[in-house]
Formats: C-alpha cells, sequence, structure tokens
C-alpha cells in the first residue's frame, strides 16, 4: 500500500477522467488552491455535503480555489453520475474512478474522503468522513491556503 497522506507534505499524485474523457491531474492545476473530494453517487454523506462544496466552489473560484470531485462509482458510472451532475446543479470538476484507484492513493477507508492540497502541491488539511459549513478547522485551513 502507499503511505498515508500526510498534512505539510505534497498531496499524492493523482489525476482521474472527466465524463468528456480528459484526463485532469492534480499536477495540472498546480497554482490553484484544490479541494479533493471522493465521493459516489450512493453514498448518503456524500450527498449530504454535494451543497456545501458547491457552495465552496461559487464563492472561491475568483481566488483561485478548484473544486474536484472523484466518483468512485464502479462498472460504467457516466449515466448515474451525470444524473446526479444535474440533480445537484454541480458545476464544479468531476473525475470517474471506477477502478477506485484513488481510494488507495489518499487511503480512504470509508467515503467521503477530502483533502485541501495548496498552490504548491502541498496538502494542507484532510478528512475522512463529511465536511460542512460548521467546521472551522476546514473553514481556517482553505482561507489560509487561499491567502
Amino acid at each position: 500500500l502507499p503511505p498515508r497522506p500526510v498534512t505539510g507534505e505534497a498531496a499524492p499524485a493523482y489525476a482521474g477522467v472527466t465524463l468528456e474523457g480528459d484526463t485532469v491531474s492534480l499536477a495540472s492545476l498546480r497554482g490553484s488552491v484544490v479541494l479533493l473530494n471522493f465521493w459516489a453517487t450512493w453514498c448518503a454523506p456524500c450527498r449530504y455535503e454535494t451543497p456545501f462544496l458547491q457552495a465552496l466552489s461559487e464563492e472561491h473560484e475568483g481566488s483561485g480555489l478548484r473544486v474536484v470531485g472523484v466518483s468512485m462509482d464502479t462498472g460504467d458510472p457516466a449515466e448515474i453520475v451525470q444524473e446526479f451532475i444535474d440533480e445537484y446543479g454541480v458545476t464544479y470538476t468531476i473525475l470517474l474512478d471506477p477502478e477506485m484507484g484513488g481510494m488507495e492513493i489518499y487511503q480512504i477507508l470509508g467515503l467521503p474522503g477530502t483533502f485541501l492540497i495548496d498552490r504548491d502541491g502541498t496538502l494542507r488539511w484532510m478528512r475522512y468522513g463529511p465536511v460542512n459549513e460548521s467546521d472551522t478547522e476546514f473553514l481556517t485551513a482553505l482561507s489560509d491556503a487561499l491567502q
């Protein structure tokens, strides 16, 4: 197994594919603050946190935040993921990882898992489990990363 991600160290390299078939890697997003969120359509806590992630994306896009949601739906997930995007009005980047490679790379045992990566590619904050608007530790880390 790869080593568990550690805050203050480089975020593990990762890439996924968009619904359009384009590959997006963390390396390609260097220079932006990235909120990397691993989720699945069948995951109730993931559904609960999606509107908050969408609000963050809209609020901080101009400051250089890129919210990237990575679907862990297996098989041929494009259709159900598109339905989810439509249902929740998601405009941030959604990637598909039907092989669930991100679960291993980021040592995620249960979804969701969220990782805040600064402009230099350093992992600044992470959470196994849902994140919400009352999470002051997260909001502080996000604010610091965006400055």
